[in-house]
């Protein structure tokens, strides 16, 4: 069995096809006006992170465009509220590498962006993020290193935008059920879920 793991690059590089042009074309050190329509129109995006616990892909969403353009080399997330475990912010404090997928529901290419990140909590910066009155408790300052889109095969092949493949939410555990079986039952599961989605809906911001 082991002797089927790839555990060199000599061995991984020859069991794949040479990268097309394209494929290298479209990696570059800066946002291009190409790539801003990307990152102004998706409402969605993963941040991926790494540090001393380990690896973090942390969802983040707004309103399109929610990831601000400063230039040509930065970016603008704001950190709005969430569970406090602070996974991604204390994985960037650790090591500043960080990567960035967006996502824009019906489009079948995602855009990646890869760089390095500081936490700022400037209250000017903050200001500029505030919805409803509410501000986020920092702001996500990546600098840019690559950038470059994903071509479509991946959406395709999950028919993610597929109204046809759309799944029930009761078909699947609900957060009440999980977290009464991961607690043993020191969450009750039927008030968590009696409760879960106002107070979702009440803390967004």
């Amino acid at each position: 069995m082991t002797q089927h793991f790839i555990t060199d690059l000599a061995t991984l590089e020859s069991h794949y096809d040479q990268p097309m042009l394209a494929s290298l074309a479209k990696e570059i050190d800066y946002l291009h006006p190409h790539y801003r329509a990307f990152i102004n129109a998706a409402p969605f995006a993963v941040l991926a992170t790494s540090g001393p616990g380990g690896l973090d892909a942390s969802p983040r969403g707004d309103p399109a465009g929610f990831v601000a353009v400063e230039d040509d080399r930065t970016l603008l997330i704001p950190d709005r509220r969430g569970n406090n475990r602070l996974d991604s912010l204390r994985n960037i404090v650790a090591d500043p590498k960080v990567a960035l997928l967006f996502l824009i529901p019906g489009v079948g290419e995602t855009l990646r962006v890869n760089g390095r990140a500081k936490i700022s909590i400037e209250p000017a910066l903050l200001e500029r993020f505030g919805i409803d009155g509410q501000l986020p408790r920092s702001v996500v300052v990546v600098h840019v290193e690559a950038v470059y889109f994903q071509c479509s095969r991946a959406i395709l092949r999950s028919g993610l935008w597929d109204p046809a493949r759309k799944i029930a939410r009761e078909t699947l555990p609900s957060i009440g059920t999980i977290l009464a079986d991961l607690s043993k039952s020191a969450i009750d599961g039927p008030t968590y879920d009696a409760t879960f989605e106002k107070r979702v809906m009440t803390t967004l911001y």
